[in-house]
């Protein structure tokens, strides 16, 4: 009985990679599509991720769920920024960046007990962004800027060097890029 258990649940591994690889430009699926669509508990799926994770699948967990990390041949530029505001500015600084066709693909801080600490974010759109503070605002949560007095890095997927100087100026014209 123990062996079909597994074999089961190594199927379902099997069609939620195969459901994340055919996922349409790489939209992120929540746990709770997956549990849903598996019949299993939102736990389970968290539990199905953790272990192909460490099977070696690529995935990364967004704001808005799970999706398969893709190399990209049009990749453009990546660049870190540092920048610091307060947490209510937050939106403000994450739609300047997107606003230029940009992807915020993270944020980091550095803490002077646990080192660097990075949350995965995958912003491109206005609408990521409203969702992100949505979850933000249901979860009681803050950022993690709030560790280091509003000093974070983002990391910053750009179209071209081009744009990549216009964030920039932008966001220094608003206070919020740290030099």
């Amino acid at each position: 009985m123990k062996d079909l258990e597994q074999s089961g649940a190594a199927q379902r591994r099997q069609r939620i990679l195969e459901r994340l690889t055919a996922a349409p430009h790489g939209e992120p699926i929540s746990a709770s599509v997956l549990a849903q669509e598996f019949s299993v508990s939102r736990q389970i799926i968290v539990g199905d991720i953790a272990l192909l994770r460490s099977a070696g699948s690529e995935i990364d967990a967004t704001p808005r769920g799970y999706v398969l990390r893709r190399p990209s041949a049009d990749v453009g530029c990546v660049h870190t920024v540092v920048c610091c505001h307060t947490a209510e500015e937050m939106a403000d600084e994450l739609n300047t960046i997107v606003d230029f066709g940009c992807t915020v693909c993270d944020v980091a801080v550095e803490h002077p007990i646990y080192g660097i600490l990075t949350g995965e974010l995958r912003l491109s759109s206005r609408y990521d962004v409203e969702i992100f503070n949505q979850r933000v605002k249901e979860a009681d949560a803050l950022p993690l800027s709030v560790l280091t007095e509003g000093v974070h890095v983002h990391t910053i997927r750009s179209p071209s060097e081009e744009i990549y100087e216009k964030v920039c100026h932008a966001l220094a014209e608003k206070g919020y890029l740290k030099v």
